[in-house]
C-alpha cells in the first residue's frame, strides 16, 4: 500500500490499482504504464515537480498526458508567478516523499499546489502513478480535483 492508495481510500474516492512489471531500461515511464495496460496514452497522466520563480523551494505539481509536454509559460500563468522550470529531481523527491518515476499526485509529503491539465476532463476516468514505478491509479479527474483542492488549465502540449 503506497501513500497514494492511502489517500485515496481515506477520502473514500473509488478508484482502481494497475500493476505491471516496470522494465527499468524504459525510457519513458508514463508510456511504458500505457503501453502495458493497453491504455489510451491521452488518457494516462504524468506528474512533474516545478519550481517557481527560480526558488527550489517554492514547488508545485503539473499533472499532463504522458504523451505531451508540460508547456511551463502555461504553468506559470496557471500558478500566477511569473516563471517556472523544471524541479530538481532530489527536490522534487524530497519533497513528495516518491522517487521519480513513481511521483502521485496523491499522498505527497508536503501539499503543494497542484494544476491538472484541462485534457483529464475528456476521461470518465484518468490513470496516473501509484506512488511506485509499475503501479498506476484510476480514477475520476474531478475526484482528483477535489482531494488535491488543484487548478484545471490547458498545461499540456503535444
Amino acid at each position: 500500500m503506497t501513500p497514494a492508495i492511502n489517500a485515496a481510500k481515506k477520502a473514500k474516492l473509488e478508484h482502481r490499482v494497475h500493476e505491471y512489471r516496470h522494465d527499468p531500461a524504459a525510457e519513458s515511464y508514463g508510456e511504458e504504464a500505457a503501453q502495458a495496460l493497453g491504455l489510451n496514452p491521452a488518457q494516462v497522466f504524468k506528474t512533474l515537480l516545478v519550481a517557481c520563480n527560480g526558488d527550489n523551494k517554492q514547488l508545485a505539481v503539473a499533472v499532463v498526458p504522458v504523451i505531451g509536454k508540460l508547456d511551463l509559460k502555461a504553468m506559470a500563468a496557471a500558478l500566477k508567478v511569473k516563471k517556472v522550470a523544471m524541479a530538481n529531481p532530489q527536490d522534487a523527491e524530497r519533497a513528495t516523499g516518491y522517487v521519480v518515476g513513481g511521483i502521485s499526485p496523491l499522498g505527497q509529503k508536503k501539499r503543494l499546489p497542484l494544476v491538472l491539465d484541462n485534457s483529464a476532463t475528456q476521461f470518465a476516468t484518468i490513470f496516473m502513478s501509484a506512488g511506485r514505478r509499475g503501479l498506476e491509479i484510476e480514477m475520476a479527474a474531478a475526484d482528483l480535483v477535489r482531494l488535491t483542492t488543484a487548478i484545471l488549465a490547458d498545461i499540456g502540449r503535444g
